[in-house]
C-alpha cells in the first residue's frame, strides 16, 4: 500500500506533495495489471473455496487539486481500480468467483506534484486512496449473514487530521454439507519505531479483541484469515489470538518441507532478486475445529505462495509484498475437505 505508506512516512506535511508524487511512479511502477495475472494464476493453482484479501484498493486523482487546502477525499477519475482488474482477470482465466463481501477502511486524499508552471513553480494534483478488504468465494459456494465493519479502535494522525480505519468481512459459508464462519481482517501495521509501535502494538491487540468478541459465542467451525501484523510466535497480537482459543494452521501443518512459513515482505518496488521475507503476519486460524496432524482423517496442508520465481510476472515482478497462504484441511463431522487462501 504505497501511497498509505508515503502518508505516514512524512513527518512534515509539506513533504506529501513529493512523497505522494513519488509512491504514485512507484504504484504505476509495479503495473498491478500485470501482477494480477500472477496472482489469479495462484487461485487457479490452488481452487480455494473461500479468499481474504487485504489491500485491494481504488486509486483515484484530481487534477488540478485542491488537497492542499482541504483534504476531503473528492478526486473522482478512476486511475486504477484492484478489484474490478482482479475480477477481469478471474473472468479471462475462466475461473468462477464471486465477490462475498467488501469492507472500505482508509480513504485519503493528499496532494501531489504533477509538473511545474512556466515560472517553475510546482503545479498540485490530488491522489486518493480508498483501501478495502474483499471475501471472494467460488461459484459453488453460498454464503449468507454477512457482516462488514470497521473496527472502534483505529490509528488517528494528528498532523494530517485523518484517520486509519481497518476493518473485517465475516460471513457463513455453506459448502454442501458444511457450515463455516468465515472472517477475513487486517489489523493495524507497526512502524518499524519502537517508541511508536509500543503504542500501535497495544491498538492492533486492541482490534483483535474486539473481533475476538464477535466470535466468542460462535459454535460452528470458525475460520479466521488476515494480514495480522503480528509476528509469529511472540507477537501479542498473535498470542491473543492463539489464548482465545484458535489454532495456527501452520503449527499443525502436515506438509513435511513446509519451511519457516514466512510471509512477508518483498521490497516495495517488488523488483528484488532473491525471496526477502523475513517474518510470519499473514495467518489462517481455526477455532471449533479439532486438527489431529499426519493423521488420515484429518491432515492439515499449509503453504506460502507466491514466493518462487515462477510467481514473478513476466517483467520480473513479484505478485505481491506479502506471500499468500493457502491451507486445507477436513472436517470429519461434515465429511468435506475445504481449502482457504489469503492473500
Amino acid at each position: 500500500l504505497v501511497l498509505g505508506d508515503a502518508v505516514l512516512a512524512a513527518d512534515d506535511p509539506a513533504d506529501m506533495p513529493i512523497l505522494a508524487a513519488e509512491a504514485f511512479l512507484m504504484l504505476k511502477t509495479t503495473n498491478f495489471q500485470e501482477r494480477a495475472v500472477s496472482l489469479v494464476n495462484e487461485i487457479k493453482w490452488t481452487r480455494p473455496h473461500l479468499i481474504g484479501l487485504q489491500e485491494i484498493s481504488t486509486i483515484r486523482s484530481q487534477i488540478p487539486g485542491d488537497a492542499l487546502n482541504d483534504p476531503t477525499p473528492n478526486a473522482a477519475d478512476v486511475e486504477y481500480d484492484y478489484l474490478e482488474i482482479l475480477m477481469q482477470t478471474i473472468a479471462d482465466q475462466g475461473l468462477d468467483y464471486y465477490v462475498a463481501g467488501t469492507i472500505a477502511n482508509a480513504d485519503v486524499e493528499v496532494p501531489m506534484v504533477v509538473g511545474v508552471d512556466a515560472d517553475g513553480e510546482p503545479q498540485f494534483g490530488d491522489i486518493r486512496l480508498t483501501d478495502y478488504d474483499v471475501v471472494l468465494a467460488r461459484g459453488d459456494i453460498t454464503v449468507s449473514n454477512v457482516t462488514e465493519s470497521n473496527f472502534d479502535l483505529r490509528l488517528t494522525i494528528d498532523s494530517f487530521g485523518i484517520e486509519i480505519p481497518r476493518g473485517y468481512i465475516a460471513l457463513d459459508a455453506s459448502m454442501g454439507k458444511t457450515n463455516v464462519r468465515f472472517i477475513s481482517t487486517h489489523l493495524e501495521a507497526l512502524s518499524g519505531d519502537p517508541e511508536i509501535d509500543a503504542q500501535l502494538v497495544q491498538l492492533q491487540a486492541g482490534q483483535a479483541l474486539e473481533l475476538i468478541t464477535t466470535l466468542q459465542d460462535q459454535s460452528m467451525p470458525v475460520i479466521l484469515v488476515g494480514d495480522f501484523n503480528s509476528p509469529a510466535p511472540f507477537g501479542l497480537t498473535y498470542q491473543t489470538i492463539l489464548e482465545a482459543g484458535f489454532t495456527d494452521m501452520w503449527e499443525v501443518n502436515s506438509f513435511d518441507y513446509k519451511g519457516d512459513g514466512n510471509t512477508y515482505g518483498h521490497d516495495l518496488d517488488l523488483q528484488n532478486r532473491k525471496v526477502n521475507f523475513y517474518e510470519r503476519i499473514d495467518f489462517v486460524f481455526t477455532k471449533n475445529v479439532v486438527h489431529a496432524n499426519r493423521t488420515r482423517k484429518s491432515p492439515v496442508w499449509a503453504m506460502v505462495v507466491g514466493d518462487e520465481y515462477r510467481n514473478r510476472t513476466v517483467s520480473g515482478l513479484w505478485p505481491s509484498d506479502h506471500g499468500g497462504v493457502v491451507a486445507s484441511f477436513y472436517l470429519p463431522k461434515q465429511e468435506q475437505f475445504l481449502k482457504f487462501y489469503h492473500k
